[in-house]
């Protein structure tokens, strides 16, 4: 049917099918043999009779003063068994025991080894291989060739099928009446029977869709019989005929091809093979060959969709034909389908009711949403839902649904252009869809439809099960449904604008899950039911949050789940069910995601405004709602939900503090370079949150806490060497730093130094010493580096880069450290800190290098003789201050006088 690749493909997949065969006939022949050996073992021992019980030799030549002890039933637990020596030793077994010793038993069956693989095995499989594609190639060159006419081409592939099915039962019964123990491993009859089946089956389709010479009632009849025939000597020839056949079938339409495809001819013929496969899985229980058969019907629907004129009608009855005998013959507990335990979810009653709805969906998809595309998956869906309530095995087949809902409306909405929605005088004539076009009322009326089916249903699912999964699984799709569906209207429709409408649409949903909220909460406790009235719950605030979405701006939407995040942990609170921990989490990074998307939140709408712009409510109100949520989330424990909530609020708020920062200092405009100002106030906030995260953690001791605090003091760190020290400095860069004492020099420079040494003393006593004078040291270093551009701020006025440096100045310099170096050593003793101590001695010893190094070689005349003079009297000073003050403060008090 279909010419060219599709040829190596049919042989591929017949080699892949036959390797399938192989392993599911290994595995019968193995079970056989070891059957065989059991029941031989069973009968031998069965004929074997136990001997009499003989007296010991030494009981009966024991004296008869030496009374007769009995022998021992079991070796005592206490002490090991003895070591056998030549006088312990058992008596030989005499030869003349004859009909009293037991007959040996039969040894096992050896493994088949390479030789006898290959002769009794893979000959037979690649033989039967061969006359199924000797049959098709035959077929196919005598159409190329033109040898003979279409009614001798049919006639002699039909005399050849049955020469093939006539010597695969003749083999079947000649083994049976010889009682020749025959090798199970060949399966000779069942090679020969699935090669005629398929040349059969591709006979019979050929003589209809290729020449004409059977009309549909009579081809259906014919390929019935053959599926029937097939289905009868499955069941006497075991697996492998059934993996031959099924693969066979469904290949046939590969390699007997014409040039224009009838996809109805196709789709018929597929029905009915599918209805044979299912019903001989069914029979034997085969979950292989329903699955095997469900993958290759699913495969079939892709011919012919990636083209413009799409047949939908063949397409769709192929999706509804398979839905319905998968329905009727895989899925458990429903029909004809197989038992099952109530209240268990079975993998492939779901699955296979989930493959047909992928498939319908792509259908609708390939078709542009054609409305008879669009009818057929609406009554699939509805099926699933049938289907799903009468037979909890298929409740899976929920997920599936509601899946390709979705997908099915989020495409429609992607697809259109919305933008001819929302103009003021409608869309164009002829350019667009309208809102009250046939498409648009088609997919309103489907959506209505789902959104009250999978509502309804999910509420009405409660207390009908006795397990906890499936009421869980109904009421997810019953709240994730009706919310996705109305996200992918409010696209296509309202194009993510205001839409009182939709606003009012998701009040009205909202409130449907409250109500169904409480009344699950009246009801008594039944498996499952807490979780459905959570579910509903967190639906109520989802569609809340909606709600405000459409009703305000574009930037609502991330601070609806947020608020959801903080409502979900307040219902988990009332009412302690952990998946609602776990969805309050989950909303917190759903909003973080979205950051990440857009961190302006609104685009280039965030305003101009310092602080009271789109960036405050953006980030601050999801921050304060991750707080909140955080706190009722840990008085039920601290865990991983938990701990991904307080990420967030730390998260959001230092990317409140940091982006407000960035639009103050930017003046709206977020994509310019960094400035002095922006990482000075950078830097001044990162340390401030650092301490406040150091405070909290010893109350919480959170490690999300503990974390958020080491991470902010790094970013802070970071900043100010690289920000602060090299790529924003004013000695090396052009930048005016403002007036002569309240300028950046202050904020960039004096304020860090101080947060810095707060923040050393918050974790002196509890992250080790080495970490609280590191962060001391650079709390030095940028107070010296304070001191050190004031002064050159003070001769060369705003801008310090420029201008040389007089002797005056050099002499302030060392001036200024000396006496900030006095500062230090006077704060250190007064307060008897020996951090000040040693930081009045470090900045004390780098004036004395500058003097030596730089004041000695550059400075002239007094100002040298000063500046040496300055050091040396402060110098004197400093020791004074050790000897008089420091010293006789830590000198030990006298020992007390003893009366003589």
């Amino acid at each position: 049917m279909f010419d060219g690749p599709f040829d190596l493909f049919a042989l591929i997949i017949a080699i892949i099918a036959f390797l399938i065969a192989i392993k599911a006939s290994s595995q019968a022949a193995e079970l056989r043999r070891r059957l065989s050996s059991l029941e031989e073992m069973v009968y031998a021992q069965r004929r074997v009779q136990p001997p009499p019980l003989m007296p010991a030799p030494v009981q009966a030549e024991a004296p008869a003063t030496t009374p007769a002890e009995p022998p021992p039933l079991a070796p005592e637990a206490e002490a090991p068994p003895p070591l056998v020596t030549e006088e312990a030793s058992p008596p030989p077994i005499e030869a003349d025991t004859g009909a009293d010793a037991p007959p040996p038993l039969p040894a096992p069956a050896s493994a088949p080894g390479f030789e006898e693989r290959l002769g009794t095995r893979w000959v037979v499989w690649i033989g039967g291989l061969a006359l199924a594609l000797g049959g098709f190639f035959m077929v196919r060159y005598s159409i190329e060739a033109g040898l003979v006419g279409p009614g001798v081409r049919v006639f002699l592939g039909g005399l050849f099928a049955l020469a093939l099915l006539g010597a695969g039962e003749w083999s079947r019964r000649k083994e049976s009446i010889s009682n020749i123990a025959a090798l199970p491993i060949a399966n000779i009859p069942a090679i020969l029977t699935a090669a005629g089946t398929a040349v059969a089956f591709a006979t019979i389709y050929a003589a209809y869709a290729l020449y004409g010479f059977l009309v549909p009632a009579t081809a259906f009849v014919l390929l019935g019989i053959v599926a029937l025939g097939t289905l009868a000597a499955a069941l006497l020839h075991g697996p492998a005929l059934a993996g031959l056949g099924v693969v066979g079938a469904f290949v046939t339409p590969l390699l007997v091809s014409s040039g224009k495809p009838d996809y109805w001819a196709l789709y018929i013929y597929l029905a009915i093979v599918t209805a044979a496969s299912f019903g001989l899985a069914r029979i034997r229980l085969w979950r292989w060959l329903a699955v095997t058969t469900i993958a290759f019907a699913v495969l079939w629907i892709f011919p012919g969709l990636d083209t413009s004129d799409v047949q939908v009608a063949p397409h769709a009855f192929h999706a509804i034909a398979g839905f319905v005998l998968a329905a009727l013959l895989v899925v458990c507990g429903f029909m004809f389908g197989p038992t099952i335990e109530d209240g268990e979810i079975e993998p492939v009653s779901s699955s296979s009711l989930g493959a047909y709805l992928f498939g319908a969906m792509l259908i609708v998809l390939s078709s542009a949403h054609a409305d008879l595309a669009l009818i057929a998956f609406t009554l699939l869906v509805g099926a699933t839902l049938f289907v799903a309530w009468r037979a909890p095995a298929a409740t899976g087949a929920l997920g599936a649904a509601a899946a390709t809902v979705f997908i099915v409306f989020a495409e429609w909405a992607v697809r259109a252009n919305p933008d001819m929605l929302v103009l003021p005088g409608g869309p164009i004539s002829g350019i667009g869809p309208a809102a009250t076009d046939s498409s648009v009322t088609l997919h309103l009326v489907m959506a209505a439809i789902f959104a009250a089916g999978f509502g309804v249903a999910g509420f009405l699912a409660q207390g009908r099960s006795s397990s906890v999964i499936i009421p869980v699984v109904w009421s997810a799709a019953g709240v994730a449904t009706p919310i996705a569906i109305l996200v992918a209207l409010y696209a296509r429709i309202a194009h993510l604008d205001r839409s009182i409408p939709f606003a009012i649409l998701a009040v009205l949903l909202a409130a449907a899950f409250g109500a169904a909220t409480e009344a699950l909460a009246r009801r008594e406790d039944r498996p499952g039911g807490a979780t459905s009235a959570a579910l509903f719950a967190t639906g109520t605030l989802g569609a809340l949050a909606l709600a405000l979405t459409f009703a305000l701006e574009k930037g609502w939407l991330t601070i609806a789940l947020a608020l959801m995040s903080l409502g979900t942990a307040w219902i988990s609170l009332q009412r302690p069910i952990p998946v609602l921990r776990r969805l309050a989490a989950i909303f917190a990074a759903i909003v973080t995601a979205r950051i990440v998307y857009d961190p302006r939140i609104v685009g280039d709408a965030v305003g101009t405004t310092p602080i009271f712009n789109w960036l405050l409510w953006g980030y601050g109100l999801p921050a304060a709602s991750f707080w909140g949520a955080s706190i009722f989330l840990r008085r039920r424990g601290d865990d991983a939900p938990l701990r991904m909530v307080e990420a967030a609020a730390i998260l959001f708020t230092a990317l409140l503090a940091f982006v407000e920062i960035r639009h103050f200092a930017t003046g709206g405009q977020m994509t310019s370079a960094p400035s002095l100002l922006e990482c000075a106030l950078q830097v001044c906030i990162a340390f401030a949150m650092a301490i406040g995260l150091e405070r909290l953690r010893l109350r919480s001791r959170s490690i999300v806490h503990n974390v958020g605090a080491v991470v902010l003091t790094a970013i802070g760190a970071l900043v100010s060497v690289f920000g602060l020290l090299i790529l924003e400095n004013p000695l090396l860069w052009r930048i005016d730093v403002g007036g002569a004492v309240f300028n950046l020099l202050l904020l960039g420079y004096a304020l860090p130094a101080v947060l810095m040494l707060l923040l050393s003393y918050a974790v002196v006593r509890e992250r080790g010493k080495a970490y609280a004078n590191t962060i001391a040291g650079g709390a030095l270093v940028f107070a010296l580096a304070y001191v050190t551009l004031e002064i050159r701020r003070f001769y060369h006025g705003p801008i310090l880069s420029s201008g040389e440096t007089t002797g005056a100045e050099q002499y302030s310099y060392s001036i200024g450290w000396l006496a900030f170096g006095v500062v230090l050593l006077g704060v250190g003793i007064l307060v008897n800190s020996e951090r000040a101590r040693l930081a009045s001695a470090a900045v004390i010893a780098l004036t004395i290098l500058k003097a030596f190094v730089i004041d000695m070689s550059t400075l002239t005349g007094v100002y040298r003789a000063l500046s040496f003079m300055c050091l040396g009297v402060v110098l004197v000073a400093i020791g004074w201050l050790y000897q008089r003050i420091l010293f006789r403060r830590q000198a030990p008090p006298p020992a007390p006088q003893t009366g003589s």
